[in-house]
């Protein structure tokens, strides 16, 4: 009896026992749950980062790409303190950074240090020659965190840090070629469109996804891939893919560049266009910048000023006007408009031309470019025609051209042009601000049988998987018949031939377009100071192409007029579009 008690009483202390080891060993889970973060990770990760598409000419050449960014850490904890002035000068030499601020950096902090942030692709792979080459020479220790007593060797680690834009051309295509600005995001720096193409194509140029490896590692650190690792695809940003020649575009710049020196002027802005198509074969200023290094005195040239910058057009206006009158049927081309000398009263306003004709046919006019007979002629418009068909021709609408910030214009308000002298000046360009690419398609109409389309500098962009997505132009807008449209061009030819723009004069093409001159208002009055233009086209017989030319402020004495400044430029393009075969003269076709 005495025995079984003394059983009986053992058995609950060895259920005691028991439940205190089990309550040690879930202790101990519990503790080295709460320490793992502390242990080397059994895993590792391996983003890589997506860049920015490209943005690529019409005969291949890569305007603007984005490069990797990389950056250099190491655990200062891990160098060797008998070879630290080893470690010291190989970086300095792999990395081309100064010694001394090597020195500061892992001296500054014990542990993990970042010792280069801005590292190109080719030092980054002489960076990771350098790190494989430490290991071997010892440079890189084992260290004991005294805390957790966990041992680990980092070393020098070469890791991505973001991406950055790179113009390969650099002044060239600007300003529509546009800029880019950094910022930070998780640790990573990004890039985003500021101006130009950067901007009106940001999301589609912008990386679609980042790549990413993760999985378990070996013990050399590597990612081993097996079913558990996990693989993101790398998705980069598409690729624009633009309808202008390198070539052609630089030629061009060169000639505004001399064009500008010569005529004193403060910018010149060309642009050529396909009539049929609308897509922009070229798109220069004489004002342009280096992207990659803007400098404080090029800030006024960060602007697209043939889209930002609207101007009373002058007499370029005045076709647009004559070609109304004619679908109204309210003027015969060969009807007689007396001149007066070139002096006229409207009311108050004396208006005067800078030829003393006494009287012209209607549509000489427009070849010689009158104020005063257009300013009796546009009287023949109702006031409600007058305005419905300037907003019809595109007045006080974007031009659709795929820039960001167009200036829409302004234009007088239907009341105003009750008035005779409102639809006299306006008429001949004033009181009525349009920007240059709007002008452009405006002048298209005339060579493109009465219909507007939206001119567009992308022809397509492709994504990183190779697909194409064309940039398709919107559908025509018959705007004024073609009968008018062809009756204007004949027009525009004779003001070429014997009228205010012979100089632009080519044989074996058909050559037509119109000078405006204006003045330059400034705090309510009109200076000495003018915008000087040229819209037209140049046609061969397979080829149709309109082209435009402003000379903003020119101040080479006497050379002001438009037949004096933009006319030439003008002429100057038509003569390199022969010269790269964009149009061929009938003579020259005769001799091939």
């Amino acid at each position: 009896m005495q025995k079984n008690k003394q059983k009986n009483a053992k058995i609950p202390f060895l259920y005691f026992l028991l439940i205190i080891g089990f309550l040690i060993f879930l202790s101990t889970l519990l503790y080295w749950a709460q320490i793992d973060r502390r242990l080397p990770r059994l895993y590792a990760k391996d983003v890589n980062i997506a860049l920015r598409g490209s943005i690529i000419s019409k005969n291949g050449y890569t305007i603007a790409r984005s490069k990797k960014l990389y950056k250099a850490v190491v655990d200062t904890r891990n160098i060797n303190p008998n070879k630290r002035e080893m470690f010291v000068k190989l970086y300095s030499l792999y990395s081309g950074e100064n010694t001394k601020s090597i020195k500061k950096s892992i001296n500054s902090y014990f542990g993990t240090v970042v010792l280069s942030y801005k590292i190109d692709a080719i030092s980054a792979q002489r960076l990771r020659e350098l790190a494989r080459k430490l290991y071997r020479l010892g440079v890189f220790v084992s260290y004991e965190d005294k805390k957790n007593g966990i041992t680990f060797l980092h070393g020098l680690n070469i890791v991505e840090s973001g991406e950055y834009r790179v113009y390969n051309y650099k002044d060239t295509l600007t300003p529509i070629i546009g800029y880019v600005r950094k910022y930070e995001k998780n640790r990573i720096t990004k890039i985003y469109g500021v101006k130009g193409l950067e901007k009106e194509y940001n999301n589609i140029l912008n990386p679609a996804q980042d790549g990413m490896i993760k999985g378990s590692k070996d013990i050399a650190g590597n990612i081993i891939l097996n079913g558990d690792s996990e693989i993101i695809t790398r998705v980069d940003g598409a690729n624009l893919h633009l309808n202008i020649s390198l070539k052609f575009q630089k030629i061009v710049e060169n000639i505004l560049d001399k064009y500008k020196k010569e005529l004193q002027a403060k910018e010149i802005i060309a642009s050529v266009m396909d009539s049929y198509t609308g897509k922009i074969l070229m798109l220069a200023s004489s004002n342009r910048y280096n992207p990659s290094k803007i400098l404080k005195n090029q800030y006024q040239n960060l602007n697209v000023t043939a889209v930002e910058f609207a101007y009373e057009p002058g007499s370029v206006l005045k076709p647009v006007i004559f070609s109304l009158l004619l679908e109204k049927k309210l003027v015969n081309p060969y009807d007689l408009v007396r001149i007066y000398g070139g002096k006229y009263k409207i009311g108050r306003k004396i208006i005067r031309d800078s030829h003393t004709f006494d009287w012209l046919s209607a549509e000489d006019v427009i070849v010689h470019s009158s104020n005063v007979g257009i300013s009796q002629l546009a009287q023949k418009l109702k006031y409600i025609e007058y305005y419905n068909g300037l907003k019809k021709f595109g007045f006080t609408k974007k031009s659709g051209v795929d820039l960001p910030y167009e200036h829409k214009g302004v234009m007088p308000r239907p009341y105003q042009l009750k008035s005779e002298i409102y639809k006299a000046v306006t008429a001949y360009g004033y009181g009525i601000e349009a920007n240059f690419m709007q002008l452009l398609k405006i002048y298209n109409i005339f060579n493109n049988n009465g219909r507007a389309i939206s001119p567009r500098i992308v022809d397509y962009y492709q994504d990183a998987y190779g697909r194409k997505y064309y940039k398709n132009a919107k559908k025509y807008t018959q705007v004024i018949p073609v009968d008018v449209a062809k009756r204007m061009q004949k027009i525009l030819v004779k003001t070429v031939q014997k009228g205010t723009a012979t100089a632009a004069k080519i044989g074996g093409l058909q050559i037509g377009g119109k000078t405006g001159t204006s003045h330059i208002a400034k705090n309510g009055k009109y200076t000495n100071l003018y915008n000087s233009s040229f819209f037209g086209f140049a046609n061969d017989e397979k080829h149709h192409y309109t082209i435009g030319v402003l000379v903003r402020k020119p101040q080479k004495k006497y050379y002001y007029y438009a037949s004096l400044t933009a006319v030439p430029v003008f002429k100057s393009i038509i003569e390199e579009m022969i010269e790269e075969g964009y149009l061929l003269p009938k003579d020259t076709v005769k001799t091939q």
